[in-house]
Order: structure tokens, then C-alpha cells, then sequence
């Protein structure tokens, strides 16, 4: 396990109904509360790489609707956001998976496939 350097996590997430069945005005005070929480996430050392729909036509594309790609200064910055994001509410609402690691590169990565 990594315990220095960037942690990147990457979210995978599709409405349940209990989203769609919310009153806009009830999924915009929602969307509200996690825009304010989300202010603070860059003095915690959480980047937003990227928020948006997971492109459906790739192939072997996982099955959700969207996905969201984050770079930590470190763990403890993952795992802050990763109880915010719990603590927020967000589970209720979306089928939600996540996958986290620390930084590597192309030869450390050969290197853990091969020892595997």
C-alpha cells in the first residue's frame, strides 16, 4: 500500500429511482448542498480531474452513466472525501462503485502484474 505521494480515486455512479423520483426543486437543493460541500475539498489537497458521463460506447464499458476521477495528496485526503461523499447522502441516491490507488508508473505497474 502506497502511504506517500498522489491517490487517485475514480467513481462510477448511475441514478437509482429514488433519484428520479425526487421534485426538482428537491434534487436541486441536493445538487446544492454537495456544490457548497465540495468548496473546501482543495486546502484538504483533492483535485477534480474530471466529473461527467462515462462514455457508453467504448468497448467493454462498465455500465454506469457517469464517472468521477480524483487526484488526493494522500490517503487521508481520499479518505475524507470518501466520508464526505458517504456522509453527504450520495449513496442513497446512486449505484455508486469506487476504485482507489496511489500513483505508479508503467514499469512498477509490469512489475506488480508480473508478481501477481
Amino acid at each position: 500500500m502506497t502511504t506517500s505521494g498522489h491517490h487517485y480515486l475514480v467513481e462510477l455512479y448511475t441514478p437509482k429511482p429514488a433519484w428520479r423520483t425526487l421534485a426538482p426543486e428537491q434534487r436541486e437543493r441536493f445538487l446544492a448542498g454537495i456544490a457548497q460541500g465540495m468548496q473546501g475539498l482543495g486546502a484538504l489537497g483533492i483535485e477534480i480531474l474530471s466529473l461527467g458521463r462515462a462514455d457508453a460506447g467504448v468497448e467493454r464499458a462498465a455500465g454506469h452513466r457517469y464517472l468521477g476521477i480524483w487526484r488526493c495528496a494522500d490517503a487521508a485526503a481520499r479518505d475524507a472525501l470518501l466520508a464526505g461523499i458517504e456522509a453527504s447522502g450520495w449513496y442513497g441516491y446512486f449505484e455508486h462503485v469506487n476504485a482507489a490507488g496511489g500513483g505508479g508508473g508503467l514499469a512498477s505497474h509490469l512489475a506488480e502484474l508480473a508478481g501477481d
